[in-house]
């Protein structure tokens, strides 16, 4: 009771720093608010297609341009990567002013630019827009069902019909929310970057915040020569989307089109901070919980077997051993079974023993990325506002971790070897295995995105400075983690290994079949969130419930763990000492099943993607996922294994 006066006074401080503390937003959420009449301008991002998955530039279709020109905004390396590529537009909107609007009138169009718009138009592009870094959402009935949609189309192809029809003309509805400046702290970001808005200027931050932004758009034929005569920003009248197909836009040679658009300020009631509550909308929360439910039992049955194992027969066997007298123990040798017989074999050292030190060194940087990446984005920390932070924040997290890469690899190796004889080159392996993998394939999808013109193509500056941030961030750390890892105390093998390598009795059954059947247990606490994260990368749409994610990864890692104990002690229960690489591939086959569903994606759930650059590109990258995956998921499995056998024969006494 004598620290209850403490508690009490350090509560208190703490409401006080509470009540004084100004609120704050996360990276990239900053709050900007506007008075009326401030011109706000949209961005454009490329252009893209659930279609064919190659993004295409904005400004490679006859789009209006900008009066200064076109301007890149600065993008994230996550950006970069993902091919986006933000542009000024056009677009201007005055706060709080509706009004219609006339953009240009292009020249005639050629044969060149009528294909081009025909083929992007039938492979379902769509125009991506963004203002106050909120993508523009369309609303569409199905069925009486409003579904909503980021981005809206080129154009348009009417049912038994040759021709297609353009979109130029929006209608816009922006949302705004009336914020009240005073007593509180705004921090506002613009082009210039953060800043905090000081108690002088506090008057000035009451005003408007966007926290909605709509389109609806139509396809309207005009008179070239009477939009000719108009200038960028001239008022024209409103429009109603026409229905019949005379009055819409044709695309066709010589045509002129006319771009127009109009906007229409509502007042809403959604606060700032609830804006993209919107966009991420989760849609069948009750298939994730089900999702968590089915792995939750896959656990409690394998926790059982590994229960049986570990407290009845492993046991039972140790401690009947152990009350025997060592005459007893001497006749009992020679009739021993299972696991017992193995002693002298069970730390022998592995085939290609390199290979998989390189490879738990890989299993740990990538697991180590994943866990802590998604224990961010769980907090919040991923805004979604924040474009490419996920995918910047993973590749940072991973070029630091190779320290941990490179002391897990060395210290297996010295475990394995007796010394620390050649640590260099397995550090330098660690730091290339993995980043080669994903070089080679990414440099082979990279020619036919260049083929194909696409913004998705990492540009020759971007290689540059990947691989410079790889060679000097990655590989020094993990040079650095492996001479700690020559430092650290060795593993010490609770039992001698005998010279002469024990026979395996002859099985019934290949042991890789077994292996593959483990992979199908951990793949069941996986597979339903992996059809959600392949819809958000394939079908454009927002993945954000990384709370599930969060528990769908740990019980993973349980389930890896559980299913590698189990098939490394069946292996040596029927005396088959060559457990390593099995331990490895027991959690790691689930690679395998991941590669296999995300072709089954393919086939059956993503049916819209064309051609075989797509089909390519799709399996390249759902390639670099498995082999990341096997990475992961086989060093959990072979870590928790090989503790598991070191506790193990840990109480054995034989000689």
């Amino acid at each position: 009771m004598g620290n209850m006066p403490g508690i009490c006074w350090g509560f208190q401080l703490l409401i006080l720093f509470v009540h004084h503390c100004y609120g704050f937003y996360l990276p990239g959420s900053y709050m900007h608010t506007y008075s009326t009449k401030d011109a706000i301008y949209a961005k454009v991002n490329s252009l893209t297609s659930i279609e064919t998955e190659l993004p295409f530039s904005y400004y490679s279709l006859p789009y209006c341009k900008p009066m200064g020109g076109i301007k890149k905004s600065a993008e994230n390396l996550g950006e970069l990567l993902m091919g986006d590529q933000i542009d000024n537009s056009p677009y201007r909107f005055r706060m709080n002013v509706n009004e219609s609007l006339y953009l240009c009138t292009t020249s005639p169009l050629n044969e060149r630019e009528v294909k081009l718009l025909k083929q992007r138009t039938r492979d379902l592009y769509q125009v991506n827009m963004i203002l106050d870094n909120l993508p523009v959402m369309r609303i569409t009935k199905q069925n009486g069902v409003n579904i909503q949609w980021t981005g809206f189309p080129i154009g348009y192809t009417p049912p038994n019909s040759n021709d297609d029809y353009i979109i130029n003309h929006l209608k816009f509805k922006v949302l705004v929310h009336e914020y009240e400046g005073s007593g509180v702290q705004i921090i506002g970001t613009g082009e210039e970057g953060m800043g905090v808005i000081s108690e002088a200027d506090k008057m000035k931050a009451s005003g408007f915040e966007i926290v909605g932004f709509e389109v609806i758009p139509c396809s309207v034929k005009y008179d070239p020569e009477v939009m000719t005569k108009l200038h960028m920003y001239d008022n024209i009248s409103s429009v109603n989307c026409p229905l019949e197909l005379d009055k819409s836009q044709i695309i066709r040679e010589q045509e002129r089109i006319s771009f127009t658009y109009e906007v229409e300020f509502v007042k809403s009631d959604i606060r700032w901070p609830s804006r993209w509550d919107a966009y991420l909308k989760m849609e069948g929360s009750r298939v994730h919980w089900f999702s968590i439910l089915n792995s939750l039992m896959v656990i409690t049955f394998l926790a059982g077997i590994v229960f049986v194992i570990l407290l009845r027969t492993v046991r039972r066997d140790l401690t009947r051993y152990e009350e025997l007298d060592k005459e007893a123990q001497a006749q009992m040798n020679e009739e021993l079974s299972g696991w017992k017989l193995v002693v002298g074999d069970v730390f022998r050292e592995p085939n290609h023993s390199k290979l998989l030190c390189v490879m738990i060194g890989d299993g740990v940087q990538i697991m180590g990325m994943a866990l802590v990446t998604i224990v961010f984005a769980a907090l919040g920390f991923m805004s979604p506002a924040s474009r490419g932070m996920l995918l910047t924040g993973m590749i940072i997290l991973y070029l630091f971790l190779g320290i941990a890469a490179g002391y897990v690899a060395v210290c297996l190796w010295r475990t394995l070897k007796g010394t620390a004889e050649g640590w260099r080159s397995l550090s330098w392996s660690v730091a290339c295995f993995f980043p080669g993998i994903v070089f080679v394939i990414l440099t082979a999808l990279n020619f036919i995105l260049w083929g194909s013109k696409s913004t998705g193509a990492i540009p020759i500056s971007l290689y540059f400075i990947l691989l410079s941030l790889w060679f000097c961030i990655s590989v020094p750390l993990t040079l650095l983690g492996g001479y700690f890892g020559t430092r650290a105390e060795p593993i010490q093998y609770p039992v001698r290994t005998n010279q002469i390598p024990r026979e395996i009795p002859a099985r019934k059954y290949p042991s890789w079949l077994l292996v593959l059947g483990a992979g199908t247990l951990p793949f069941g606490t996986l597979f339903i969130e992996l059809f959600f994260i392949l819809s958000s990368i394939w079908l454009g749409r927002f993945y954000y419930v990384f709370g599930f994610l969060l528990i769908v990864l740990l019980l993973l890692i349980i389930v890896c763990a559980e299913v590698s104990v189990v098939l490394t002690y069946m292996h040596l229960c029927v005396e088959d000492w060559r457990w390593w690489w099995n331990a490895f591939f027991a959690s790691g086959s689930v690679s395998l099943y991941v590669f296999l569903y995300s072709i089954n994606y393919l086939v059956f759930d993503l049916q819209s993607l064309s051609g075989p650059v797509s089909a390519v590109l799709y399996l390249g990258y759902s390639m670099i996922m498995a082999v990341a995956i096997m990475l992961a998921t086989g060093t959990i499995g072979f870590i928790t294994s090989f503790y598991f056998v070191h506790y193990l024969f840990s109480s054995v006494k034989i000689d």
